[in-house]
């Protein structure tokens, strides 16, 4: 059962991780000087990674409590 959890675990973080990098980068030092500051909605593709990100974030918060329960 833990072997099972750990290996769910790490295919949910491998995911997250490409979730995270292929969301497009909108913050760094250029906008803390005022370049690009034009604020504007998430739509289509942009919008569904966005929630994904959001959703795995979760399953792998749980996975990680799980993975601390089972022994």
């Amino acid at each position: 059962m833990k072997s099972l959890l750990l290996g769910i675990h790490l295919i949910i973080s491998s995911l997250l991780i490409g979730l995270i990098l292929i969301q497009s980068g909108k913050g760094g030092l250029g906008r803390s000087f005022g370049g690009d500051i034009i604020y504007r909605s998430k739509r289509g593709a942009e919008r569904f990674v966005f929630v994904s990100t959001f959703i795995v974030a979760i399953f792998f918060f749980l996975t990680s409590i799980a993975n601390i329960l089972v022994r």
